[in-house]
């Protein structure tokens, strides 16, 4: 039994601005970046750069996962949502790396930098501008579960972190006189880049290497299940998530004297009752007499972990 897939159209509206705002941003930064001549402020263009073209891959990731199923795709085509994450974890820790390299030439040979002022009013604007749109976008994660919005919310929130990182630099500089200041906040601003890239790719390859669910909704799946009457057993759940739903599968046992009809309704009931846990959901509920001796699942793994 599958649930509907809920506020597609609102994944797609945010992805578009997000691609929009990013733009924006990089167009400013950079003519920043020219002007003082500040490697903070090009490490916070590139990580701009590098949000725009997340961006496109988030909206095209979205767009394709919101496809309903077909001939070829009988699941969906929400893992697109966790290839696109993943692309932006690769595009984002490059940019680190990159930039790393670059913020430890500035350290060892500083530059002077100049109209320190702009620098510090663009960086302002530009970290405003970031906190609105991951508002928005913790809006439209909570309202729609999206794996491919929450990656992009995560290069926003490290984009509020580089602009913050970059304006410390630069009133360092400006007010102080630290010459390494503007080259050490964009080294540490590259190691954040690469650690965030690192958290990101980690969740994306949980979707796309079908890891199951965590524990507790493994049990309550379970304890959903067992609730429905007529059910006098369940083994064998399978989940994972799909991007867009979560899909569950298992086995129900129920008294083997039932009817067919009868049985098929408690395996129904079953599949309604996990269905109601999640935002949306795909469940599968194979039936089966109680006591049959079979292989099972379970069974498998418990012996493969002794």
């Amino acid at each position: 039994m599958s649930r509907p897939i809920p506020y597609k159209g609102l994944t797609r509206v945010a992805s578009l601005i997000s691609v929009c705002v990013a733009l924006v941003l990089v167009f400013i930064k950079v003519w920043a970046w020219i002007a003082t001549g500040s490697i903070a402020m090009l490490t916070s263009a590139a990580d701009g750069l590098v949000d725009v073209l997340a961006s496109m891959v988030t909206l095209i990731g979205v767009r394709y996962a919101g496809r309903p199923a077909d001939k070829g795709h009988r699941y969906g085509h929400g893992k697109a949502e966790a290839v696109a994450a993943f692309v932006q974890a690769l595009l984002l820790g490059a940019a680190g790396l990159v930039l790393g390299g670059e913020s430890i030439s500035r350290i060892i040979n500083p530059q002077p930098l100049a109209q320190l002022g702009l620098g510090i009013w663009v960086i302002i604007g530009s970290c405003c501008a970031a906190v609105c749109l991951v508002l928005m976008q913790t809006y439209v994660v909570k309202r729609t579960g999206s794996t491919a919005i929450a990656a992009d919310r995560a290069h926003y929130i490290t984009d509020v972190a580089v602009n913050v990182a970059v304006l410390v630099a630069l009133v360092l500089e400006s007010h102080f006189g630290w010459t390494r200041s503007d080259s050490m906040g964009a080294l540490l601003i590259s190691f954040y880049m690469i650690w965030n890239a690192r958290g990101m790719a980690g969740d994306a390859l949980k979707q796309l290497l079908d890891r199951e669910l965590d524990i507790e909704d493994r049990k309550r799946i379970k304890a959903a299940v067992l609730s429905v009457p007529g059910v006098s057993g369940v083994h064998d759940v399978r989940t994972r998530n799909g991007g867009d739903r979560v899909f569950v599968d298992f086995h129900v046992e129920v008294d083997g004297n039932l009817s067919v009809d009868v049985g098929h309704d408690i395996g129904d009931a079953a599949e309604v009752a996990v269905s109601l846990l999640f935002k949306a959901a795909d469940v599968t509920a194979h039936l089966e007499p109680a006591g049959i001796d079979d292989d099972r699942l379970d069974d498998l793994l418990n012996n493969i972990v002794k």
